[in-house]
Formats: structure tokens, sequence, C-alpha cells
């Protein structure tokens, strides 16, 4: 039964399958980063997968419900909000380690209490079992767009004797900024009529999306060179 889910869930969630090549590439070149600020990044990568998992078998499966009220019996909510708190922890810790910039450290640390405390103030106006913390996601996703602007502004100084192309956190950047560019917005739209999810092809956009994403990250885990990183 578990199986035959897992088939329907590959079928109607096809994205999970880049999700799963990201990973598996990440693993097999390890070498080229483990020893870099992006060395957790495979960790991650399963993260992601196994909360995308977990949310498809929260709402469609009765033995991983959180709540024992049918009202709320599909909610999986709570573990995309914690999810996106991680995501944003992560980069901003990733950004931190490799800008050298005592200023722009210094405004990615601002950033980071931004968030923690946009995040902290919903709190008090949702409840985030029941509902997403969207606002304070719009502005994680600033912070982290900041962090890429940031290195991309220290990174055009320097000299290197490799192409950018070669550079894993290039590759993870540009997936990043595309996706966190637009994504915020639809699911805060979203929040707003959840008809809009049906009148219009929101979903689909953000298949694309992250398809773009995980692309990104896999072909720089492919073209990337160990001397290249920074």
């Amino acid at each position: 039964m578990v199986f035959e889910e897992i088939l329907t869930y590959l079928k109607d969630q096809f994205f999970i399958i880049a999700y799963f090549i990201t990973w598996v590439v990440s693993v097999a070149t390890y070498r080229k980063y483990f020893d870099t600020a992006l060395k957790y990044f495979p960790i991650f990568i399963a993260y992601t997968f196994f909360t995308d998992l977990l949310g498809y078998f929260i709402k469609y499966n009765d033995n991983f419900q959180f709540f024992s009220d049918n009202r709320y019996s599909s909610l999986n909510i709570i573990i995309y909000n914690i999810y996106q708190l991680v995501a944003y922890l992560f980069f901003y810790w990733v950004y931190y380690r490799v800008i050298q910039s005592v200023r722009y450290r210094k405004m990615i640390r601002y950033g980071l209490v931004v968030t923690l405390t946009t995040y902290a103030i919903s709190l008090f106006f949702y409840n985030p079992f029941y509902k997403g913390l969207y606002i304070a996601e719009t502005v994680g996703s600033w912070v982290l767009l900041m962090c890429i602007l940031l290195y991309v502004l220290e990174k055009r100084k320097e000299e290197s004797a490799y192409p950018i192309v070669r550079n894993l956190l290039f590759w993870i950047s540009l997936g990043n900024f595309i996706f966190y560019l637009f994504t915020p917005y639809m699911f805060l739209l979203g929040s707003f009529d959840d008809k809009l999810w049906f009148k219009y092809p929101i979903q689909k956009a953000l298949f694309v999306l992250i398809a773009f994403m995980y692309g990104s990250y896999t072909l720089g885990l492919i073209l990337s060179r160990r001397k290249a990183f920074r």
C-alpha cells in the first residue's frame, strides 16, 4: 500500500525526482566541496526530500496524521514552516562563511536578526500548526537575496584562474536567486485566496521554479572544480 502511494506521489509531484538526482550527484561529487561552507549540502538536500515526502503522507495517509481532530487531519504546514526557516538559516550560514567583507558579514548578521524577529512576531498572529508563516518567509527571502547580491558584489572584485561556471556556489546562488525572487509572493498570494491556486497555473509555475533551482544545483555539482570554490 505504501509502495503504491509512493508511486502516486512520484507521478503527482514529479519534481521529487530532481531532489533525488541532486542528492545522488552531491554525494558522488562530495570530494569537490567537503571542506567548504557547503559541506552539509547533501544533508540539506536529503532533508528537503524527506520533508516533501512526509508532507505528502501527512496529507493523504491517516497513519501519518499529527492531529486527532478530523478538521485538521490533512494539515502538514508545520513541517514546511520549520523547513523554510532551516533553509534560510543554512544558506545565511553558507554566505556568512564565504563572504570576507566585514561590512557585508555584519549586514548578514543584521538580516538574520530581522528574519528571526519576523518569525517570532508571526507566531503571535498565526498558529504555525495551522497557517503558513508566509510574511516571515517573504522577509527571509529578502535577506537571502541580499546575501546573494553581497556575494556577487564581492566576487566581482576578485581575480580567479577559473571561470565562474566552475564555481559551485555560483550555480547554487543562481538557482536560489531565481526561486526566491518569485515563490514567496506566490505562497503569500495563495494564502489570501486559495482559489487563485486553481484559477491560475501557480502550482505549475512553482514546479518549474523548483526544477530550475535543482537543475542549477546539479549542473553546478557536475561542472564545478574544487579550487574554483568561493
